[in-house]
């Protein structure tokens, strides 16, 4: 499946120039299109403190939010226009998450941003997360620093022969065949038909190279180490530029519960991270 079709999150966050960037390398490089979705939310207020509130004070802030999105796709539009990448831009009402996730099942790819603590835009901390498990697509988490120079051209690929790593390695598959290298790792593989298998990767691997995809297989053992952390810390010793991962969790209601391992390389990561559900 090719990536014609990318839509990224754009928001106020101080991190949201580099998420633009890292969108439009990847929009060039496949030739996809690239829609900007920019969710104008309305604050909740309780309603006695609303009744409390004069009206010139909430027409006040809602211009405020207005004016705003306009600056945000004024720098998207500029952006885009320089790169000569095909885009458009979509300034929605709404629920931030559900109105993304709406959007997101229209694209081959949603892009999006890392919390980073000290940020004052609530919205990036809870979108990735909800994405990633709610919109059936896969999410392209791109860390507040930013992402290098390259993009997909060395990638680690976190295998645990579950269902959500097998989304996750179809999903990427437009990365994987343009790859100059991919790792497999397993961390803490298990044995038998309903884990690894006899060699833990072996299977995997010769899936993707039946695709065109050279591989390398690596195992290891976490002990008392993070499965996250190790992960992060393997990737980056081999100058991985993207981490592929399935996402382990589940949504009830607006609550999210990530697997441990998901949710250490959200609030982690240091490269781009591809996650499907």
């Amino acid at each position: 499946m090719a990536i014609k079709d990318i839509l990224i999150h754009v928001d106020t966050a101080k991190s949201c120039p580099k998420r633009v960037e890292a969108a439009i390398r990847v929009a060039r490089s496949h030739e996809s299109h690239l829609t900007a979705l920019y969710v104008l939310y309305e604050p909740s207020i309780p309603p006695y403190a609303e009744a409390q509130l004069p009206i010139e004070l909430l027409q006040i802030q809602a211009e405020a939010l207005e004016a705003q999105a306009v600056e945000a796709e004024k720098r998207f539009r500029a952006s885009v226009d320089k790169a000569g990448v095909k885009a458009e831009w979509r300034c929605v009402k709404g629920d931030p998450v559900q109105t993304i996730n709406l959007h997101a099942r229209y694209a081959d790819l949603v892009v999006t941003g890392q919390a980073e603590d000290r940020d004052l835009e609530w919205m990036s901390a809870a979108v990735s997360d909800h994405v990633a498990l709610g919109s059936g697509r896969p999410v392209l988490v791109i860390p507040y620093i930013g992402a290098g120079k390259t993009i997909g051209e060395r990638i680690y690929v976190a295998w645990n022969a579950s269902r959500e790593a097998v989304r996750a390695v179809n999903d990427a598959m437009p990365f994987l065949v343009r790859a100059k290298e991919v790792k497999v790792i397993a961390i803490n593989p298990r044995s038998g038909a309903s884990g690894h298998g006899e060699i833990p990767c072996a299977d995997i691997c010769l899936h993707l190279a039946r695709h065109g995809v050279k591989t390398e297989a690596y195992q290891a053992q976490a002990g008392d180490l993070d499965v996250g952390d190790m992960l992060l810390s393997r990737a980056a010793d081999d100058g991985a530029d993207l981490i592929v991962m399935g996402a382990y969790g589940h949504t009830r209601f607006r609550e999210v519960v990530l697997g441990g391992a998901t949710r250490h390389l959200l609030e982690h990561m240091t490269v781009p991270v591809l996650m499907s559900h």
